[in-house]
């Protein structure tokens, strides 16, 4: 995935009771040219699939299409074990593998895992440091030894694989002015997309924080999870009386979409069904087929040199 790609993905459900539907749809995700698969990580849900272990099973049935944890339950997943397992998984996949990461969210449940409760200032800290690790942790060189307010490593020798890509689901100022110092990539929360004030108040705070680090911003990704219905007409409105999109025909996705990167530098959506619901085989295959390379080609088109 280059800086400059527009990605299209989905949002699963992954209850152990609809495994084979999962795994057939992921398949038929990445026979269709699909570029990633979305995945939650509630480990303390007892009918769910475990996301780690979800996401190599269908990395290891499939050719082309990434896995995201969307987000890392960090507090359950100690960064110095995350690191084995996501360079682990990178090697064994080629690549395909995007890590989701966030401050934690809900830390009664988490708590309830046997996981001692942060603040939540502490919580954040632990993410920027975990997500600091994990890239020590990867890419060859020296042992690393790190001594932080929440991690502790003493000659632990790097895995030769790159880190894969960063991309959190950042919500609260202090977290994501540490997206805009440490990740690739954002997903704005509560399905915030391109004209919600949510994400006009949020990504300026990236931003400064990433030229305040020495970064460019235009290297860290907006990836949104987008709801919505793929309509056989168009919708005489394809947003609610609050601005939030509903969906449309496939012409007006194109349209939507394409404006989204052109004018307000979208870089990606994963679709989910309305209300954050699963997507059906049908609306997939029209997400992938229809939408996502006319949104690719008009794209293309307008960045072309006159």
């Amino acid at each position: 995935m280059t800086a400059q790609d527009v990605l299209f993905g989905f949002g699963t459900l992954h209850d152990i009771a609809d495994r084979a539907t999962l795994l057939r749809t992921i398949e038929q995700a990445d026979r269709d040219g699909l570029d990633l698969f979305s995945m939650s990580d509630h480990p303390y849900l007892g009918a769910r699939l475990d996301a780690y272990a979800t996401v190599g099973f269908a990395l290891g049935r499939t050719e082309r299409i990434a896995g995201l944890v969307n987000v890392t339950n960090l507090p359950t997943r100690p960064a110095p074990m995350l690191a084995r397992t996501v360079t682990s998984l990178a090697a064994l996949s080629e690549g395909r593998l995007v890590l989701g990461m966030g401050a934690g969210g809900l830390w009664q449940r988490i708590a309830d895992m046997g996981v001692e409760p942060l603040s939540p200032g502490d919580a954040v800290d632990a993410f920027e440091e975990g997500i600091t690790l994990i890239r020590k942790l990867s890419g060859g060189g020296p042992a690393v030894t790190h001594e932080g307010k929440h991690y502790r490593v003493s000659g632990i020798e790097p895995a030769p694989v790159a880190a894969p890509p960063v991309w959190t689901g950042s919500v609260g100022r202090k977290s994501l002015a540490a997206t805009g110092r440490v990740a690739d990539g954002w997903i704005p929360g509560h399905a915030a997309d391109w004209l919600s004030r949510r994400y006009r108040e949020s990504r300026p705070v990236i931003d400064e924080a990433a030229v305040s680090a020495g970064r460019d911003p235009r290297e860290i990704r907006t990836i949104y999870n987008l709801p919505g219905r793929i309509t056989e007409r168009p919708l005489a409105e394809t947003r609610d009386r609050e601005g939030r999109w509903i969906g449309g025909s496939p012409e007006q996705w194109v349209e939507e979409l394409t404006g989204a990167v052109l004018d307000h530098g979208a870089s990606g959506f994963t679709l989910f069904g309305p209300g954050g619901s699963e997507q059906d085989s049908l609306t997939l295959g029209r997400w992938a087929a229809e939408i996502a390379p006319a949104v690719r080609e008009a794209v293309s088109a307008a960045r072309q040199p006159a």
